[in-house]
């Protein structure tokens, strides 16, 4: 099987050349890295909120999945990492409105850290472009 490596410069670079690639492309799938807060080429949040940050999250993935022709309307997959599940409603809230009427299966994971102080994190499969 074949795989693409996805860069863009419309969302964040992996930090600092760390060994990952913003998203691969295989079997027909699109396997994006977890998307923080970040605006590309920024290294700071671009909020403190819980909805700022997943409004940004949502501007990065959607990004990306356009490098490779497909969309947040081919989600079929993503997982949740928040540092406080009482920010449960508030990345609900701004994620519900990014997924359309027929979401993506989804795990939501409390951790107790995430990089640059993050309060959410997303990674997520999306179907390739047709």
């Amino acid at each position: 099987m074949d795989k693409t490596v996805v860069r863009t410069e419309t969302a964040p670079a992996p930090f600092q050349g760390a060994p990952y690639s913003q998203a691969i492309v295989a079997g027909g799938l699109v396997f994006v890295s977890g998307q923080l807060g970040l605006k590309p080429d920024h290294a700071e949040m671009v909020g403190e909120t819980i909805q700022e940050q997943t409004e940004q999250v949502f501007a990065n993935l959607a990004a990306i999945l356009a490098a490779t022709g497909s969309g947040l309307e081919r989600l079929v997959k993503t997982t949740v990492f928040l540092t406080d599940l009482g920010d449960f409603a508030g990345m609900n809230e701004v994620y519900a409105a990014h997924v359309g009427d027929s979401p993506p299966a989804r795990a939501t994971i409390e951790v107790s850290a995430l990089p640059s102080g993050a309060k959410v994190e997303i990674e997520a499969i999306a179907l390739a472009s047709a």
